[in-house]
């Protein structure tokens, strides 16, 4: 992701999000952070081949070893294809170069899509953040994916 794309991010974002959407402020903070030397950030883009428009984005945090997957978002008309497992297996590439030991994620309680994603993937939920997404008071359920020689080798 480049800031060339935080205006169509922000469409998709606004669309999938209406409630909980993140602010231009928030994509400039995160894409300061995802580049040069000392970055601690993966933030990225997918784009429809046949039409350029943007259709997905992810982003990941390191600190330390610990990761954390910021967002993922896949565009409806998208849903079912592989490209939120593909955006996933590139963040989770990332964390293993970031050399994150375990990946943590919030998703909506009432998000069973993405739940189902996560947990192919490896991840187990491990407790709840009451009232994390807002204004909507909605239950995060905390996942987290601990990082193997074993689970690394999992595909899209």
């Amino acid at each position: 992701m480049r800031w060339w794309d935080i205006d169509p991010v922000l469409e998709l974002e606004h669309e999938l999000f209406p409630e909980d959407a993140w602010s231009p402020g928030m994509f400039w903070s995160e894409l300061a952070s995802a580049r040069g030397p000392r970055a601690t950030r993966r933030y990225v883009v997918a784009e429809d081949p046949a039409t350029g428009r943007l259709v997905g984005y992810a982003g990941l945090a390191a600190a330390g070893d610990l990761g954390d997957v910021q967002t993922i978002a896949v565009a409806r008309d998208q849903w079912g294809t592989g490209l939120g497992a593909r955006l996933l297996a590139d963040l989770l590439k990332h964390a293993t170069a970031f050399e994150c030991a375990e990946v943590l994620l919030e998703v909506r309680v009432d998000n069973t899509r993405a739940q189902k994603l996560y947990e192919r993937f490896g991840f187990e939920p491990i407790g709840f953040r009451r009232g994390y997404y807002q204004p909507g008071n909605v239950d995060a359920l905390v996942m987290r994916r601990t990082t193997t020689e074993e689970t690394e080798e999992i595909q899209p």
